[in-house]
């Protein structure tokens, strides 16, 4: 599976097709082909293993003559089932059907066999070629009738999929389908177009439609046709693909909240600078930091109080992750309370902003107490915290005025992050070159999506707008998703009063999800593509009881799809992004505090510094 791009009408095919392609070649691919119809109306397949110029080069073998066309389909293919070759490269189908497909058909192999009985042959190793041709023998069955032999094929095919189709004797005409795998029909003049992203078709329409779960459509020219899965014909909202968005006004801040958001760019650029040589490697030389003891830890103890604490869960996936150490994370009021086991083969690692949290000073004494080596993060120099520390790294964030953190908790997570890189590279597990990447990713890219978010100031105020009324909220995600919603869930709280809570969204059925009511917000963070599909079930799941979904995820029309409303996430900082995915969420915060008329700076019964326990 990859990408898909499909278009009829005015344009020449070709160039849309080629153009298109390429526009998705950031998806990652190992192979690209198309179908086109040409001048006499017959149906030309041209596949290519590699890059999308080895597709070209045989495309130009092509007399002009059979390269006039209006009609086809292409697709860059990742493979999944079979090698990346030509063979494999799609379309797929006979020369009555030809298929491009994304998404997985999980019951190929059974299909396959049935088809056999039927006389089939296949000629690829792919789960795609299987569902060509039972679109073909559904064709054959139904009369030659498109959109009847779709519908008989989806009832039969099961797993996820978009497809776009054409068929021999209906030149002129595209076919698409869907179920789990997100595909949008571009609107143009007097064309129409198929395509997994919109960026394949940005140089001839920003219209477009969505197709829903389970809908078929018929594509011809610039008429377009969606069926629902009962055949009916139906309306479909025509939407805009809007890529700018108006500017924040910079300068007369109403709050410190705010004004600490936006600097969390520069937080960033004079937190990590001083900690990444030119060459681009984590260097902690010349502080009072032992990268070497910290890389040697049988264990990693992270201790910390609120948002300090929940920076702490991500610096525990990415040492996991990269230096793969063993981390804990203790609330520190409730450590100082334990008998812990700890010893000298441990290494305690206390987050505090002020550097004078009582409960997180009453963690470290014991841990220093038990023999534990004890390095401390911390902004303000000189604090009890630092001074009592084996070790201290200063964040170098600046004030940060207002009760509710937000820059502090972003150099926090960034700043452990490159720690970890460090000690990765002390243990030999990344490569310099490895470790360089991530580096730059930190540096570079981090404020940039950071940047990027502060721009969405319009569209996240939006958001806010649904639920500053609500008396209950819900956050959940996924993974290191799951630790980015538990600090959205406190930031909420804390500011606007709303009671909030956070869930590893796999847990909400174990007992939760019982509070879902009609209209219930639910902010959902996916940026793991790992568990991209887990989190669209666990969606699903809370919509049916009647949840109000915001997402927040990088472009995914399948989230989009099943969400009320979506906020697109940048994703140039890779596996950093939960930490940018925080300036959004403390933006959401602010943004429902201000609605309500809360205290924003000040919120009530909090102190910046708690030095009680």
């Amino acid at each position: 599976m990859c990408g898909i791009i499909g278009c009829t009408g005015a344009f020449p095919a070709l160039d849309v097709l080629r153009g298109g392609l390429r526009a998705l070649e950031y998806r990652g691919y190992d192979s690209a082909g198309i179908a086109f119809f040409n001048a006499d109306s017959d149906i030309l397949t041209v596949k290519a293993s590699g890059k999308i110029k080895n597709l070209e080069d045989k495309l130009d073998t092509i007399p002009d003559s059979e390269k006039i066309s209006f009609c086809g389909i292409g697709h860059t293919r990742w493979a999944t089932h079979g090698e990346p070759t030509e063979r494999n490269a799609h379309p797929h189908g006979n020369d009555r059907v030809q298929i491009v497909h994304n998404g997985i058909i999980e019951n190929y192999r059974e299909l396959s066999v049935m088809l056999s009985r039927e006389g089939y042959s296949f000629k690829s190793e792919t789960d795609t070629e299987v569902a060509s041709l039972l679109i073909d023998f559904s064709y054959k069955k139904q009369g030659n009738d498109p959109l009847k032999a779709l519908a008989k094929a989806r009832s039969q095919l099961e797993g996820s999929y978009a497809i776009g189709a054409v068929f021999s004797d209906r030149a002129g005409e595209i076919y698409a389908m869907r179920r789990d795998n997100p595909l949008i029909i571009g609107l143009g003049e007097s064309e129409s177009f198929i395509a997994s992203d919109i960026t394949a078709i940005l140089p001839y329409t920003r219209k477009y439609i969505r197709l829903g779960e389970n809908e078929i459509a018929r594509l011809s020219g610039k008429n377009v046709t969606v069926f629902d899965e009962y055949g009916n014909a139906c309306e479909k909202q025509t939407e805009t693909a809007l890529w700018d968005v108006d500017s924040a006004k910079k300068g007369g801040y109403p709050h410190f909240m705010i004004k600490e958001i936006y600097e969390e760019p520069d937080a960033l650029a004079k937190t990590l600078a001083p900690r990444i040589s030119s060459d681009l490697l984590p260097n902690f030389e010349g502080e009072n930091i032992d990268v070497k003891r910290l890389a040697s830890s049988k264990r990693i103890i992270i201790t910390a109080c609120g948002t300090a604490m929940h920076a702490g869960f991500i610096a525990k996936y990415f040492i996991e992750k990269y230096a793969r150490i063993p981390v804990n994370v203790e609330i520190a009021s409730e450590m100082r309370y334990s008998d812990m086991i700890i010893d000298e083969n441990d290494a305690v690692i206390v987050i505090s902003q002020s550097g004078e949290t009582a409960d997180t000073l009453a963690a470290l004494r014991l841990a220093k107490n038990k023999g534990a080596f004890v390095t401390s993060v911390v902004n303000v120099v000189g604090s009890t915290i630092a001074r009592e520390s084996d070790a201290v790294i200063y964040t170098w964030a600046g004030p940060e005025i207002a009760v509710a953190s937000t820059k502090a908790y972003v150099v926090q997570s960034a700043l452990m992050s490159l720690l970890a890189l460090a000690m990765s590279l002390e243990k030999k597990i990344l490569t310099e070159s490895e470790v360089k990447a991530l580096t730059g990713k930190l540096l570079h890219d981090l404020p940039s999506d950071i940047k990027y978010i502060l721009d969405m100031r319009d569209e996240i105020y939006s958001a806010a707008q649904y639920f500053a009324d609500k008396k209950d909220l819900f956050c959940v995600g996924r993974g290191i998703d799951y630790f980015a919603a538990v600090e959205a869930s406190l930031k909420i709280k804390e500011v606007s009063y709303i009671h909030s809570e956070a869930y590893a969204a796999g847990e909400m059925k174990h007992g939760t999800i019982s509070l879902i009511e009609n209209g219930t917000p639910v902010i959902v963070v996916s940026t793991d593509k790992n568990v991209r599909q887990k989190i669209v079930g666990n969606i699903r799941e809370l919509a049916s009881r009647g949840a109000y979904i915001i997402s927040l995820s990088t472009p995914d029309r399948e989230i989009s799809d099943v969400s009320d409303k979506m906020l697109s996430l940048p994703s140039e900082s890779g596996e950093f992004l939960p930490i940018a995915v925080a300036t959004l969420l403390q933006m959401i915060a602010y943004r429902a505090a201000v609605l309500k008329g809360c205290d924003v700076d000040c919120p009530r019964n909090l102190a910046k510094s708690v030095t009680v326990e």
